[in-house]
């Protein structure tokens, strides 16, 4: 698993280094692929890591952290502050894009692709580090974070432009080396592991409604219709 895991690191820094030489995403209508990547990444969202995170809060309940006690429902908390904190991150960079009417400025830039820098050290870092049943369920991770990836990549490009392409693509591209090597390394309590779980969930659907649906005048029902129910498939059949 441990190998494995490793090249699928290194798929997902090869999709950041090269999305924008992929023509195909060019090709097909945009609607129709980011709505099928869209289906993709909401059905992984409400078919796999919804009902991980009860998983996790039966961890969580057994921690003996101050901190935690007194949530109730600690998981689903930590799940709100990542969609919380990433809601804020993307209202700040839309308002400073705005403002300039061209891209989002460099100081911005670089607090934009530092939060994503964690983000993907975090999914390296699971990649090795969460439990998987089998080798099936970590090629759905890859699938669906995949196609998660692309969208990001075109979201950064658009709001970012050439200076995505000359720094950003390579620190997201290393940030997942690096959570993965950090993952092989270390071995963190299995209570955090499941607080970053959550807050990765958080994270991961604020960023599929955002990046992934796409707006209601380029959105192809059928298309995201087709990602939801494929995808839908798969993991219902592992």
């Amino acid at each position: 698993m441990a190998v494995l895991s490793f090249f699928f690191a290194i798929g997902f820094a090869v999709i950041h280094f090269s999305a924008k030489y992929m023509k195909f995403i060019k090709r097909v209508p945009r609607s129709r692929f980011f709505s099928f990547a869209g289906g993709a990444a909401v059905s992984y969202v409400f078919v796999h890591l919804l009902p991980e995170l009860h998983t996790h809060q039966e961890v969580l309940e057994k921690t003996k952290s101050n901190l935690l006690q007194f949530i109730e429902n600690h998981a689903y908390f930590v799940a709100l502050l990542g969609i919380s904190f990433f809601y804020g991150l993307e209202n700040a960079v839309t308002r400073k894009t705005k403002e300039r009417r061209t891209h989002a400025g460099s100081g911005i830039f670089w607090i934009h692709i530092g939060v994503f820098f964690f983000y993907n050290m975090l999914i390296g870092y699971l990649l090795i580090q969460e439990k998987f049943n089998h080798a099936r369920e970590m090629v759905f991770y890859f699938l669906a974070l995949s196609v998660h990836f692309l969208t990001i990549d075109q979201s950064m490009r658009e709001t970012h432009q050439q200076t995505y392409d000359k720094y950003g693509r390579w620190i997201l591209a290393v940030a997942v080396l690096i959570g993965w090597g950090v993952g092989l390394f270390t071995q963190l309590q299995e209570m955090l592991v499941s607080a970053l779980v959550a807050f990765l969930s958080g994270a991961l659907i604020l960023n599929v409604l955002k990046e992934e649906l796409p707006e209601e005048r380029d959105s192809s029902f059928a298309a995201f219709a087709a990602g939801t129910a494929a995808y839908s498939i798969l993991l219902l059949n592992v």
